[in-house]
């Protein structure tokens, strides 16, 4: 059996090396733990500064990528899909949604998106009312942002959507 500490270094190299996220529950099976001692772990680790992010899919570290840029954006539901697929096709990850709204302001939404899979989680979730698309609040119009290795793939994720007609320039 592991110490506190060792199981803690274990968990940072799983998720290190993991593309995925892994949930709570999975590494508590993984470890022969509570998700709670789980839970209390990645929490610490954290609190090391260690980039981890906890998405509803499960825990994962936060990408070190060089450049980033929001891109506003309008198009249809049926859109989505090839929206989302035209970014991570290029390596690149849509990192949120968010939409500027009259009367509440920046409301805003991590995705996380870095794979075909990801996208069709998230069109599952969407057709068994888990989520709504927070473009239905503003007629369609909404930001990414999006991150990638170089600001070449940025711009391909660009030159795709403006293709696609859906891209808005500011």
């Amino acid at each position: 059996m592991l110490s506190t500490n060792e199981r803690r270094k274990e968990v940072l190299t799983l998720l290190q090396k993991s593309s995925r996220p892994i949930t709570g529950s999975a590494l508590a099976e993984m470890f022969d733990v509570s998700r709670q001692v789980i839970v209390q772990d990645v929490a610490i680790l954290k609190a090391e500064n260690h980039p981890i992010l906890s998405t509803y899919r499960g825990y994962t570290m936060i990408s070190n990528t060089s450049c980033s840029r929001i891109i506003k954006v309008r198009h249809t539901d049926d859109e989505i899909e090839k929206e989302l697929n035209a970014a991570v096709d290029v390596g690149a990850q849509v990192k949120d949604v968010f939409i500027w709204h009259k009367a509440y302001g920046k409301i805003m939404a991590e995705l996380n998106i870095k794979s075909r899979k990801d996208v069709q989680n998230l069109l599952q979730d969407m057709a068994a009312g888990i989520n709504r698309p927070l473009k239905q609040l503003t007629d369609g119009y909404h930001y990414h942002t999006v991150e990638a290795d170089k600001e070449n793939v940025l711009d391909e994720v660009e030159d795709a959507w403006k293709k696609m007609g859906i891209y808005v320039p500011e």
